[in-house]
């Protein structure tokens, strides 16, 4: 036989493309349409409805950057229509076909009940079917005239990510708004001819059944009557049916299809818009539902549920009444889907705690499983707490982007920190908006990992990112590959049983222990350095409020409580965690909101602490210290003078003086407190830094080395940081002064000003304080530059064979070197306020108060000694999406510590995040709870959420070793309970002598429910 292949192929696309896709809309007839351009933000559907149209004609532009456009849009169904499937067809002058990021729409009956969402892939509304003829049709339409802030794939900057500077130019010109009748027929066939020609496309050359699709769809074609393509339609399909009714082999894998639309919290759009577009996919999702009986779809994030309840009543409802009959599934269990790395490990508990509990009061529904598709990597604690929040499973698809290393398994056991796994899957399909077509479908089977062990995969379908969601040809095509030769089976599914059925199948599959480190976006960690501080800050302040308001409620009669208050402030926190908003990869919009939000949390919960402070009398002026440890610290009166105090932890002293171990003494550019002497150089860098207890140099190099490093990625701006960005580099050696500037017995301090590069500026304050061993590093940056790196760098004679960074719960250690591809790709890491290098009997902490992002490296000098050195990320300036990303002011210190152990940078590390509090109280009440065991460290104490009254207190095994102590109260203990993160029983807990008896394993993280006696 000769080779027809080509032929056919070409002869197939073309019909498919230009003649049968053409005719899927047998006739149309167009709307009347009338339009109000609502002025400013969006508007609620009543105003829109009282508002005054104007008549609008197809071809006209419409649509200012960020705007919103009503349409009014009228017609009639001709009376010969009756008994077909008539549709309303809109195309508002759709860019590109992807849904999530230019306009899209909302289509309202008159009386305000929203129908359905169009975009670029899913024009349709469907009116009648059958119709009866004649039926009026009446809508209000809410037009979002989204700017596309994807165009030419992020390579361009563009100043349409905030209304402040998009200018008001229309962006999108209106084509067509019909009514329309759907040939059915032709529809069928179009999807019927797009499976099999992409199923042919992906089986290899030799393979018989690639051919046997190819002769059935060139003899299909000889049938298509190019005159009639309507009325030949039927034929062809009939024709095809062989090639379609094949089934699947034995052994063929099988995909477990799982609905989605995967709508980023805010990235490039703001919070407002993203509000707007949960209610546009969950009206698509609601209506598809309704078509499909077979249909599921799987739907995380509470706070978009929250949105929709409090905005949108009526889709609402819709998905309560999807819920009911299985369609739809809520998963995650989370507030909204956070980045992986960045939240503190009380946030990350208070994500799945605020996340299940509503789905859990509004649905009655526990969900399974975490649903993390695509965050940008992933803490090694998450299988600890995802257990010990009720979760079964772990969802990712994000580590398909590495870079440099393969991920080695798609369905896994993930091992914590603390020894907890948790069974994990990572879909083969390589993405979260699957729409099952031939290359995704020969993608998932190619990829997938544990052939031969397991032989099922989870593929998550519809559009999203921007949402879209699911379509009804995606549920078509599921249809289609439920069986057929040659193709993985589908089954949609939910995921929970996907994941009952992958678990029997591969009990013993293999384990991945640690983090599930993503080999991109490592800048991440760093870029937009306000909104990183902004969390780091609140989360610490909202441990603040929530301790002493516990206190004033145990000890301070009349005191109420704030749960309500606290509650809110913790959903607003959690939501801008988001994976698109903490990590600083979002538009100027957001950001520049973030920042608003985060310093009116701020000032909320110093409203908080003081008012919870001030409930327990006026008196004497008290220090108050919410750290897990006790303090040793200096402190300023209200007239800024410096006193040396005591402060036990979680617990409150008098501002009195005690006497400093030893005077600080400045002697020119020296510093010196009897534990450490440091000199500053002429050039502002820290020349050395001698621990005078161990009688050891620190540095083997000049300290605090700041270097501006050229920081051009080869994509995605704000989300990288490539290896290259270290070849080109200036050091920062000028300085324009450094002055002495506090010489007191309690504080020694040197600034340092610089000024570099495009009229940037920077002030740094270096401060020792009696007691400490700690230098405190106070910097003030006014920051000018663009696609620059500012980093920090302290080279240690330290030889250490890893390095130690903070991370939820626990710590991670990471290999200094790079003897592997694995280990050479990790040259941009995240921690939370510590990274540690240690040998033996001598270690260095590296503390800080708002960064995450750092390097780690080392070298081998000519005397033989080893120099590892910790480069802090301090600030980016990358132009896309937001071009004036981490321009201007920014405060904040870093720290560094000789002499560390890890429990010396646990310790130090809270208290440089919780500064002592100065304020009037009268009395010393008892600290709610004193923990006493060495490792054994407190980070959340709180009432209960039940409002029972009892106190509810986190703790957990910092070191990573076992732990045994006790946790003795300030109140009468009637009772404990061990609990799940939920506050639920587990246990009792062991009771001695008025205290709890505690026995941990490294890391574990324990929660203890206490009943006031």
């Amino acid at each position: 036989m000769h080779d027809e292949s080509r032929r056919i192929e070409e002869r197939v696309q073309r019909l498919h493309d230009q003649r049968i896709k053409s005719a899927i809309y047998a006739a149309t007839v167009p709307f009347e349409v009338e339009a109000w351009q609502a002025p400013g933000e969006p508007v609620p559907f009543e105003e829109a409805a009282a508002a005054s149209y104007e008549p609008f004609a197809m071809g006209t532009p419409w649509g200012p950057p960020w705007g919103t456009t009503w349409f009014r849009m009228r017609g009639q169904v001709p009376a010969e229509w009756a008994g077909r499937r008539v549709e309303a067809v809109i195309d508002l002058g759709f860019v590109g076909d992807w849904p999530g990021n230019q306009a899209e729409a909302l289509v309202h009956l008159t009386d305000g009940t929203p129908l359905k969402a169009v975009n670029p892939l899913n024009q349709y509304v469907a009116i009648a079917n059958p119709a009866q003829g004649g039926e009026t049709v009446d809508y209000l339409v809410e037009a979002a005239s989204n700017p596309d802030i994807l165009a030419d794939d992020f390579s361009k900057v563009t100043w349409l990510g905030d209304k402040l500077t998009a200018g008001d130019k229309p962006l999108y010109t209106f084509r067509s708004a019909d009514i329309a009748i759907l040939d059915e027929e032709v529809w069928h066939l179009d999807l019927d001819v797009q499976v099999l020609r992409e199923l042919m496309l992906e089986l290899g050359e030799h393979d018989p059944r690639r051919h046997e699709i190819a002769h059935a769809l060139d003899r299909a074609m000889d049938l298509l009557d190019l005159d009639d393509v309507s009325g030949s339609a039927a034929a062809v399909r009939e024709a095809l049916k062989p090639a379609l009714s094949r089934p699947a082999h034995a052994s063929a894998h099988t995909i477990s299809g799982v609905g989605h639309a995967h709508i980023d919290s805010a990235w490039l759009w703001p919070i407002r818009e993203t509000k707007r577009k949960t209610s546009r996919t969950f009206s698509n999702v609601t209506s598809l539902a309704d078509e499909y009986d077979d249909f599921i779809f799987a739907c995380s994030q509470a706070q978009q549920y929250e949105w929709v309840r409090d905005h949108y009543p009526k889709v609402w409802a819709r998905i309560q009444e999807s819920v009911k009959n299985g369609q739809w599934a809520p998963v995650g269990g989370m507030w909204v889907e956070s980045d992986g790395n960045l939240p503190g490990g009380e946030a990350v508990a208070r994500q799945f705690v605020h996340g299940k509990r509503f789905f859990i009061e509004h649905f009655g529904i526990e969900t399974k499983g975490v649903w993390l598709p695509d965050s940008f990597g992933y803490n090694a604690a998450y299988p600890q707490l995802a257990k010990l929040a009720g979760n079964e499973w772990f969802l990712t698809q994000k580590i398909s982007w590495n870079q440099t290393n393969t991920f080695p398994h798609h369905t896994f056991w993930w091992e914590g920190i603390d020894g907890t796994r948790i069974f994990t899957h990572f879909p083969p399909v390589d993405t979260y908006n699957a729409r099952f077509s031939g290359v995704e479908m020969s993608r998932a089977v190619r990829n997938y990992a544990e052939k031969g062990g397991a032989s099922r995969s989870l593929a998550p379908f519809g559009w999203g990112d921007g949402g879209g969601g699911p379509t009804r040809e995606i549920m078509e095509r599921a249809r289609r590959l439920a069986d057929l030769e040659g193709s993985a089976k589908v089954v949609v599914e939910h995921p929970d049983a996907f994941f009952a059925k992958a678990r029997e199948e591969y009990p013993d599959a293999p384990v991945w222990v640690g983090e599930l480190y993503l080999e991109l976006h490592r800048a991440t960690y760093t870029s937009q350095a306000r909104t990183k501080q902004g969390n780091r800050r609140s989360e610490h302040l909202l441990r603040e409020a929530e301790l002493w308001a516990t206190t004033a409620a145990l000890h301070a009669p009349g005191y109420t409580y704030p749960y309500e208050k606290l509650d809110r402030l913790w959903k607003t926190v959690l939501l801008h965690q988001f994976h698109d908003i903490l990590p600083g990869s979002s538009i100027a919009w957001v950001h520049r909101e973030a920042e608003a939000e985060y310093a009116r949390v701020a000032r909320e919960l110093h409203a908080l602490t003081a008012e919870a402070v001030s409930a327990l009398g006026a008196g004497e002026t008290r220090v108050f210290n919410t750290s897990p440890y006790d303090r040793a610290d200096v402190v300023r009166t209200a007239d800024g003078a410096p006193v040396y105090v005591e402060v036990p932890a979680n617990g409150s002293a008098p501002l009195a003086d005690s006497a400093p171990p030893q005077p600080v003494t400045v002697d020119g550019r020296v510093l010196d407190n009897g534990l450490v002497r440091v000199e500053v150089a002429e050039d502002g860098t820290l020349s050395s830094v001698r621990d005078l207890r161990a009688g050891r140099e620190v540095l083997a190099e000049p300290g605090n080395l700041l270097r501006l490093h050229t920081d051009l990625p080869n994509c995605w701006d704000a989300w990288d940081i490539d290896k290259h960005y270290k070849n080109r580099y200036t050091d920062l050696l000028d300085a324009s002064s450094v002055t002495v500037v506090e010489q007191d017995p309690l504080i020694g301090a040197i600034r340092v000003e610089r000024s570099f590069g495009k009229g940037s500026t920077i002030t740094q304050t270096i401060t020792v304080r009696a007691g400490s061993a700690r230098i405190d590093i106070e910097t003030d940056i006014d920051w000018h530059e663009t696609e620059k790196i500012l980093k920090a760098a302290f080279p240690v004679d330290i030889r250490a064979s890893h390095s130690s960074a903070e991370i939820q719960f626990g710590h991670i250690q990471r290999p200094t070197h790079t003897n592997t591809t694995w280990e050479a790709a990790r040259f941009e890491v995240s921690g939370h306020r510590w990274v540690h290098l240690g040998e033996p009997g001598y270690g260095v902490a590296v503390i800080n108060d708002s960064t995450y992002g750092h390097d780690v490296s080392r070298t081998v000098r000519e005397d033989g000694g080893t120099t590892t050195t910790v480069g802090l990320s301090l600030v980016r300036a990358p132009r896309i999406p937001d071009p004036e990303a981490d321009q201007g002011r920014h405060r904040f210190t870093y720290a560094l510590l000789p002499g560390a152990t890890i429990d010396d940078a646990v310790a130090e590390g809270y208290a440089l995040n919780l500064p002592l509090r100065v304020a009037d109280a009268a009395g010393a009440p008892a600290p709610v709870v004193s923990a006493v065991g060495e490792g054994v460290t407190v980070e959340a104490v709180k009432l209960a959420d039940d409002a029972s009254g009892d106190v509810v207190v986190r703790l957990y095994e910092s070191r990573g070793g076992r732990a045994t102590g006790t946790l003795r109260t300030g109140f009468p203990l009637g009772g404990a309970q061990v609990t799940d993160l939920l506050e639920r029983p587990l246990q009792d807990a062991e009771v001695t002598d008025g205290a709890v008896a505690l026995t941990l394993r490294p890391f574990q993280i324990l929660t203890l429910r206490l009943r006031r006696g």
